[in-house]
């Protein structure tokens, strides 16, 4: 399939799991990309992937939770590539911890780079995508939709991001910008990967509970997803939330 062909994306946690995946995905059917993450070794590797296949991917090292980066990094991608069609908000982090024992520097870290991040590259994208009638696909997960123990700024993080999704595909519906989010859970990628970081004494029953471990997924299934969400296929959508978890919450 090419179809993004002759359109133009932004893609935010770009150097690993989702992100690259995201980016490989749509630069495979045509989209120029531009790959945005902190971690700059990361993403060059990203970029490389994306050559390898056969289409240019630029990159752009940013931090997502800096409003004046933000907008920097959407005001080089619009530069470069000469406008905007796609926004994909991937960039995230998870810390775990018991609540009453979190750091409030954590608690704000969390909500800083999660949900104000997705925030500040909305912002900074709207008025392009206003343009060229784009629209948005916002990573959001499970843990919106269901208590994720040891996990709550995550989660105050994310059902933010779902809130937020539905807010600005409303405001917007009526000038032609789309907004939908995806939450993904039992994907493995490297930000899920063992449980990095609960408490030691962390009950897992409650922690698995959200997970379907027989049937794990690879970060792609995800990306498949947002390219439909993306693409002119999904004309008639905006303001989901479109569960990808292997029926784990069903």
């Amino acid at each position: 399939m090419r179809r993004f062909e002759d359109k133009l994306a932004l893609v935010t946690g770009a150097a690993s799991g989702i992100g690259r995946a995201t980016v490989l995905r749509l630069t495979q059917e045509g989209a120029r990309v531009l790959c945005a993450d902190l971690q700059a070794e990361a993403l060059q590797e990203t970029a490389k992937l994306a050559d390898d296949s056969g289409s240019a991917a630029l990159v752009r090292v940013v931090d997502v939770s800096d409003p004046g980066e933000a907008e920097a990094c959407v005001a080089d991608c619009v530069a470069r590539l000469g406008g905007l069609d796609v926004l994909v908000n991937v960039a995230g982090i998870l810390r775990f911890g018991r609540a009453h024992e979190l750091p409030i520097e954590t608690w704000r870290q969390v909500i800083s780079v999660n949900l104000d991040g997705t925030f500040w590259m909305c912002r900074a994208a709207l008025p392009h995508l206003l343009a060229r009638h784009g629209n948005i696909v916002n990573v959001s997960s499970v843990a919106a939709l269901s208590g994720l123990p040891y996990g709550a700024a995550y989660a105050a993080s994310k059902g933010g991001i779902s809130a937020m999704t539905r807010a600005l595909a409303v405001e917007y519906s009526k000038q032609g910008v789309r907004c939908n989010a995806v939450c993904p859970g039992s994907i493995k990628t490297p930000m899920s990967a063992g449980g990095a970081g609960l408490p030691e004494d962390a009950d897992f029953k409650l922690v698995l509970r959200q997970n379907t471990l027989d049937v794990p997924r690879g970060p792609e299934q995800v990306a498949s997803l947002i390219a439909f969400l993306g693409s002119e296929e999904a004309a008639h959508i905006t303001g989901e939330e479109v569960r990808i978890d292997g029926g784990a919450l069903s």
